[in-house]
């Protein structure tokens, strides 16, 4: 069933607890490098200010482990968040007590307040009860729209919202659930799924669910090796699941049953040092005998693969994108992630991009805004694609 988003609750002069993501990246200045997620949370605090809600954001940062670390301070986040509203945007560096409560009190209608990180306490990350009422205590309507953390049973993403009577979901939340779950239902087709990174055991479940509904596959990036290697492919000293060799050729059969496309690089691109500058050679056809040579290991998907992958690209009218073709952070490494990434942009499909790497990826070669939806989670956009009931989503009222 559906839930309630921030549009069905009453939040006029209530107070309205909402958990953003604020987990941004900071240098040693204490300067933020990347304001993505602040942005992303804008548009539910922009309505609740116009509904004349009284708005008390939380959010966690980093890992601080239950303990007070200056580093991880939300202070930059609310200077921030204020210089992007062009509006005042108040702080109070505890979550919880008296000091946190008295800042909530002297909060008027369209004020906003952001407290300390809440992982400063280990109760947090622990889900705990008492520690969950304490943050229930500053609302009287709770609003998640923290995607990147609804996988976790967290104390502020989820216990909280046993001790608030109205609970929705703001925008941010809704349009996740819009493409990766809703869009997927009954996806136009052809529907490819495109998944790279390092491992096989990170994206089984995704693999498994999608095989069901996918068209087809296309597999890159580190992961692709042991997919390679279970087929005998030599793969020299890439780095391989050996213990998923045998999953690997299950899925491959499985595909087969299924009818499912399961494209895997045709080549690669080879390396005998794994740094900036290093020598690089395009690998012959994969097949018997030919494949990553002994000693060297392979760090990207070669020209013949970017064909093949490209033709693949231009049929879709879907795609789902996870995860990058090779080590695309060193530029000699990242022109199979680049042609990948500029394809998918130029493929007219709906284009998601489920989190993680793959978001700094379409980023970084500039076609982010060419992508039909990019997802602000890494881990919650996978545990989502494979069907799984996040948490944080769960915890929310049912619509009436």
């Amino acid at each position: 069933m559906a839930k309630r988003t921030v549009r069905d609750l009453d939040v006029k002069g209530r107070r309205v607890l909402v958990r953003v993501d604020f987990n941004v990246p900071l240098d040693e200045a204490q300067a933020i490098t990347d304001d993505t997620r602040i942005r992303a949370a804008i548009p539910t605090i922009e309505y609740l200010v116009g509904e004349g809600a009284r708005v008390i954001l939380m959010s966690h940062l980093g890992r601080p482990k239950g303990e007070r670390k200056a580093e991880f301070s939300l202070k930059p986040a609310a200077e921030r968040l204020g210089a992007l509203l062009s509006a005042k945007v108040s702080f109070v560096d505890e979550c919880v007590g008296s000091k946190a409560a008295e800042a909530v009190g002297a909060l008027g209608e369209g004020e906003i307040l952001l407290l300390e990180n809440v992982r400063f306490h280990a109760e947090e990350t622990q889900n705990d009860a008492d520690f969950a009422k304490q943050l229930a205590a500053h609302g009287d309507v709770y609003v998640n729209d923290a995607f990147g953390t609804a996988h976790r049973a967290h104390a502020s993403t989820a216990g909280v919202a046993d001790h608030i009577g109205e609970c929705g979901m703001g925008f941010l939340m809704e349009r996740e659930l819009k493409y990766l779950r809703e869009e997927l239902e009954d996806p136009a087709r052809p529907f490819l799924v495109i998944l790279g990174g390092a491992k096989v055991s990170g994206k089984i479940d995704v693999i498994t669910a999608l095989l069901e509904k996918a068209d087809s596959f296309i597999i890159g990036g580190a992961m692709a090796n042991t997919f390679l290697k279970a087929q005998g492919v030599p793969i020299g000293e890439s780095l391989v699941e050996d213990e998923k060799l045998d999953l690997a050729l299950e899925i491959l059969k499985q595909a087969e049953q299924q009818g499912v496309r399961f494209l895997l690089p045709a080549n690669g691109l080879e390396t005998d040092e794994f740094k900036a500058g290093a020598a690089t050679r395009e690998t012959p056809r994969y097949g018997p005998g030919a494949g990553v040579s002994e000693g060297w290991q392979g760090i990207d998907i070669g020209q013949e693969a970017i064909v093949e992958f490209k033709d693949e690209i231009a049929k879709a009218k879907t795609i789902v994108w996870n995860g990058p073709m090779g080590v695309f952070e060193i530029d000699e490494f990242a022109k199979g992630t680049e042609a990948i990434a500029r394809a998918v942009a130029a493929s007219g499909a709906t284009a998601i991009i489920g989190g993680g790497d793959s978001v700094t990826a379409v980023n970084k070669f500039g076609v982010a805004d060419q992508m039909t939806f990019i997802s602000t989670g890494g881990g919650a956009s996978l545990e989502l694609l494979e069907g799984k009931e996040l948490p944080g989503i769960a915890a929310l009222d049912e619509k009436g």
